[in-house]
């Protein structure tokens, strides 16, 4: 059959919509035409995609190939889509059977030797392919951060081979499972008793912390300010699984997330030459900024008359609602922002 169809998941602010990797296979001059509000980075998958198949000892098709993500309207972007489209050439080529593809999502970047490399947002995307009730194939260094999803089926590949190996039954992929992760111990923050003195600017941070209040610490440089707002984020109470999840997704649509910090307060500290884009998100495509990626932890703005007063400006409605929604020409998207805001200044 020279069509095939490929389960996969975009980004789209915080959420992950569906799409489908159409493949279709017809006579005429070889060609591969990549449809679907691709970006530069989709589109240069036609080339990773060949190289990554004939290294992986599969024939590349010499006909006429339409590749069409659905749906058209939704932008794509990043290289998650190798692995589908790889996938979708094989089975309407007749290398892989098509009905196995049926039970799973893919996503995954591809080298030009066959190798999976990590994706952004993939947590993101596991969240919302549990709901579903497919498996989602990632790459390795992915699959343990996706696995937090724990409604979602996870399996973990390293290489093209062994996604074919498994959908052909000469192997299986080993289900990614992690625990109730709960990062690093409390104990491993930043300690308010390695503070000398200060009482009473760590009792009003104890305070602040019991009730969420914002912040301003003013004083001579040298005097504490900074350690003292680092140490915050050790005095806030832990956070449930639903919001360590939405904190960490947010980071992994950043490329930041890390397994190892799961459930503990994120602390940013952005430079006072920040953009507003950088602090309240932004872009052509919108991506987080820092009221977000400090979502259910702390945002430290150091010498804070020195940043642009727009910048500041911006942070009113976040602080109030606990969201930014960020609004672009041909892109909408909303993005968590509860945190805790602390500033420091010099008299």
């Amino acid at each position: 059959m020279p069509l095939a169809i490929v389960h996969s998941r975009g980004i789209d602010g915080l959420a992950a919509p569906a799409v489908a990797v159409e493949v279709h296979l017809a006579g005429g001059l070889p060609s591969v035409t990549l449809v679907g509000l691709p970006d530069t980075e989709v589109k240069e998958a036609r080339d990773r995609v060949r190289a990554a198949l004939q290294n992986s000892g599969f024939e590349f098709p010499g006909r006429r190939i339409t590749i069409n993500l659905a749906p058209a309207d939704l932008p794509k972007e990043s290289g998650r889509f190798d692995l589908p489209i790889a996938l979708g050439i094989l089975a309407a080529s007749g290398q892989i059977p098509a009905p196995a593809l049926a039970g799973h999502e893919f996503a995954g970047e591809l080298s030009l030797s066959g190798e999976l490399r990590p994706i952004r947002g993939s947590l993101a995307m596991a969240l919302a392919a549990g709901r579903i009730g497919r498996s989602f194939v990632l790459p390795v260094a992915s699959a343990r951060e996706a696995a937090l999803a724990s409604k979602a089926s996870v399996l973990a590949a390293g290489s093209l081979l062994e996604v074919c190996a498994h959908l052909t039954g000469q192997g299986r992929l080993a289900e990614c499972v992690v625990g109730d992760e709960r990062g690093d111990d409390a104990g491993d923050y930043p300690d308010l008793a390695e503070v000398r003195g200060q009482v009473q600017a760590k009792r009003a941070l104890e305070i602040a912390a019991a009730g969420a209040h914002s912040l301003l610490l003013a004083g001579p440089p040298g005097t504490g300010k900074s350690m003292l707002a680092s140490r915050l984020p050790g005095l806030l109470p832990p956070m449930n699984l639903a919001a360590a999840l939405e904190s960490a997704a947010v980071l992994s649509l950043a490329g930041q997330f890390e397994l190892a910090a799961f459930r503990r307060h994120p602390f940013r500290a952005p430079h006072h030459t920040a953009s507003s884009a950088a602090l309240v998100g932004g872009g052509s495509v919108p991506r987080p900024g820092e009221i977000s990626l400090a979502h259910k932890g702390v945002l430290f703005l150091d010498e804070i008359p020195e940043f642009d007063r727009r910048v500041l400006e911006a942070l009113r409605e976040p602080l109030d609602s606990g969201r930014i929604h960020i609004s672009r020409a041909a892109r909408q998207a909303e993005f968590p922002a509860e945190f805790q805001l602390v500033a420091a200044m010099n008299p």
